[in-house]
């Protein structure tokens, strides 16, 4: 049976790993067994999926990305070059501890800018950005940008990736989509 997704001659696919129709992956890539990569994702050259990473549909990993065990994306997440994850708070070289690898979940749509750094156990929400070189050490909000090191809560950012300016109802509108966000309770939500 034909494979339904490209492999460059360079990268190696361990048996057992599951690789979405569409899907495109690149020199000098390492996917391990216990992976699975949805439809339509894109891996850069030389990136590394761990065993039990889970990518959902339309992933986009950009060059010289390390994804580790405990890290799920879900759909239309991109990952910019030499990002980093972590997946144990408190690693020694002399003390195995692979069985406390710590969670994390990048929702749907969330922008990671490069070398920026993911602590483990930090979720990141829906349509979050990550600025580049930022250093994430707390769960971070659906639709926020986040700036620094540590990173911090420096706005909004629309759907289609536009830091939102919000008028004195609270609300603003994509400059490219037209949609409407409104801040209420705390939060950022989407008018539909």
């Amino acid at each position: 049976m034909e494979k339904e997704y490209f492999c460059h001659e360079s990268a190696i696919i361990d048996d057992g790993a599951r690789i979405g129709k569409g899907t495109k992956v690149w020199h000098f890539c390492h996917i391990m067994a216990k992976s699975i990569l949805g439809e339509n994702c894109n891996l850069g050259q030389n990136v590394f999926i761990a065993d039990e990473v889970i990518l959902g549909n339309n992933v986009k990993v950009q060059n010289n990305v390390s994804i580790y065990s405990g890290v799920i994306c879900e759909d239309d997440v991109f990952l910019g070059p030499s990002m980093v994850f972590t997946n144990i708070k408190n690693p020694r070289s002399a003390v195995v501890r692979k069985g406390a690898y710590a969670k994390t979940l990048v929702k749907k749509g969330a922008s990671i800018g490069a070398n920026a750094t993911i602590v483990c156990g930090n979720d990141i929400g829906r349509f979050s950005f990550i600025a580049a070189g930022s250093v994430v050490t707390k769960k971070v909000p659906d639709y926020a940008l986040m700036i620094g090191c540590p990173a911090k809560l420096a706005g909004w950012m629309s759907e289609y990736g536009h830091r939102l300016a919000f008028n004195d109802k609270g609300e603003a509108l994509c400059p490219e989509s037209g949609e409407k966000y409104i801040f209420k309770n705390n939060q950022l939500e989407k008018l539909t």
